[in-house]
């Protein structure tokens, strides 16, 4: 980890910014990712860029994917569970967990993932099929793990991952095993002492433009908790971090939609409240952030009902799945009231606001996929488009697949981008941990260049982005 921390300290942004003048040739994204879901599917309102690729010495997606991920992402894996992956049930797992270090260390050519037995029910073979359509060009191309896109590959390891786990398979020792409990768990447990007093502050939030942008603001802020950049330890369970984070939260905002979002809020809020997805990245103090939004979303009747969007499979690390979400509303709810009252009673009106029917989870295989947002499959884009009245994209990794994990011009009017195509109204929440974004003024890029040479990657700088989306 230390060593991640260094290399993202002393990589001058120049030398990132060089390293994409001269892309590889036959990279027509808009031909590799034509796996259309729907033909008539909206596309962003400016030409789009070539991709980001991982072949690229010197950028941050060239070390995680030739470094990081085995280095340190998978390696922390096999430490969690080698207790369990040792024992003689676990070895077919644990040779197929090193056989996918050994290609991805080795920057092999991609594979198709395998064969699905013929009596595979039809949900597997759906998902099955929309990652063959995902995977197709690139191995038409005999692309390795670092010549094809990014967004591709690393989504992709998570899925190889699941695949060597047996995930799905029924009967097995690695049926819905979850490699990053341990990492999870740590989260959520050194989550309380931010949380605590944070959460005292959420009821009693005015249900005005201000109460909404302090809510969102807590939510965006807690994106920079990311336990794939930041392992947790469960021995931090009483501190607070997250106090400090906010102290320098107006600082660090290089876009800041917060008036347009609020202003939308109090037009839902006056119709009496429309229907919210936030469209969840981690779990841990994050979604702890996230279920403190949601909170707020309701009681101040900004939303009659909110649905959590959440992952299938686990994935990044600490991305979170229904399991963890309704895991971490136990926890609370049952910390000492006497040591958290704060996070104690949030926790009761968590488990109440679900037992209701206000809010709701619903999990799906696109939140898994390296399909940009632009190829939102069927029907979730039109359930979303009929049903939801905005949506909050949470965190890094859905932010670059609003982008299409494209190199856009840093400055390039976001309205023009995703907002030309997203089914809903859309809020996106994103401290930034990739060498991408849009929306930005040159200016603050500037000031951000100045002040951290790693500013588009270690998740000191946020942007919130508001637009009505394709719906309006």
């Amino acid at each position: 980890m230390k060593r991640a921390l260094v290399y993202l300290l002393f990589q001058p942004y120049a030398l990132l910014v060089a390293s994409f003048a001269k892309a590889p040739e036959s990279r027509n994204y808009l031909a590799c990712m034509s796996m259309s879901t729907k033909s008539d599917s909206p596309l962003p309102g400016l030409p789009i860029p070539e991709p980001i690729c991982s072949d690229v010495p010197g950028t941050w997606a060239y070390d995680t994917m030739k470094r990081r991920v085995n280095e340190e992402i998978l390696q922390r894996t096999y430490e969690d569970n080698k207790r369990e992956w040792e024992n003689p049930d676990f070895q077919p797992i644990l040779k197929r967990f090193l056989e996918l270090r050994e290609d991805i260390g080795s920057s092999g050519q991609l594979k198709m993932l395998d064969a699905l037995p013929a009596d595979a029910p039809e949900d597997r073979v759906k998902e099955w099929n929309e990652w063959n359509q995902i995977l197709q060009p690139f191995l038409d191309k005999q692309d390795t793990w670092l010549s094809a896109p990014w967004l591709v590959t690393e989504f992709f390891v998570y899925r190889r991952l699941i695949e060597a786990i047996g995930y799905w398979n029924e009967g097995t020792p690695g049926y819905k095993y979850d490699p990053f409990a341990k990492q999870k768990q740590a989260g959520l447990e050194s989550s309380v002492g931010s949380a605590e007093p944070m959460l005292g502050k959420i009821p009693s939030l005015p249900k005005t433009s201000e109460g909404t942008e302090l809510a969102a603001s807590i939510a965006l802020w807690g994106n920079k908790m990311d336990l794939s950049i930041w392992p947790a330890d469960a021995a931090d369970a009483g501190v607070d971090i997250f106090t400090t984070i906010l102290a320098s939260a107006s600082e660090n905002l290089l876009h800041d939609d917060f008036e347009r979002l609020a202003g939308y809020c109090d037009k839902l809020r006056e119709n009496g409240g429309g229907n919210v997805d936030v469209i969840v990245d981690n779990a841990g103090f994050e979604l702890i952030t996230d279920l403190a939004l949601a909170q707020h979303l309701v009681e101040s009747g900004i939303a009659s009902c909110v649905t959590f969007q959440l992952k299938s499979h686990p994935t990044f690390v600490s991305d979170a799945l229904e399991k963890d979400l309704r895991g971490h509303i136990d926890y609370y709810t049952n910390l000492d009231p006497k040591k958290f009252p704060n996070a104690h009673k949030a926790g009761l009106k968590w488990k109440e606001l679900l037992h209701t029917g206000k809010w709701k989870c619903n999990e799906h295989n696109f939140w898994v996929q390296a399909f940009p947002m632009w190829k939102m499959t069927e029907p979730l884009r039109t359930e979303m488009k009929e049903r939801c009245d905005l949506a909050f994209v949470k965190g890094d990794a859905n932010y670059r697949r609003l982008l299409g994990d494209c190199m856009w011009d840093l400055s390039a009017p976001f309205d023009e981008v995703f907002g030309n195509y997203f089914p809903t109204p859309v809020c996106a929440l994103r401290t930034l941990k990739a060498e991408i974004g849009v929306g930005m003024d040159k200016k603050q890029i500037e000031r951000a260049k100045q002040l951290d040479s790693s500013w588009m990657v270690n998740g000191r700088f946020g942007v919130v982005h508001f637009s009505m989306g394709a719906k309006n």
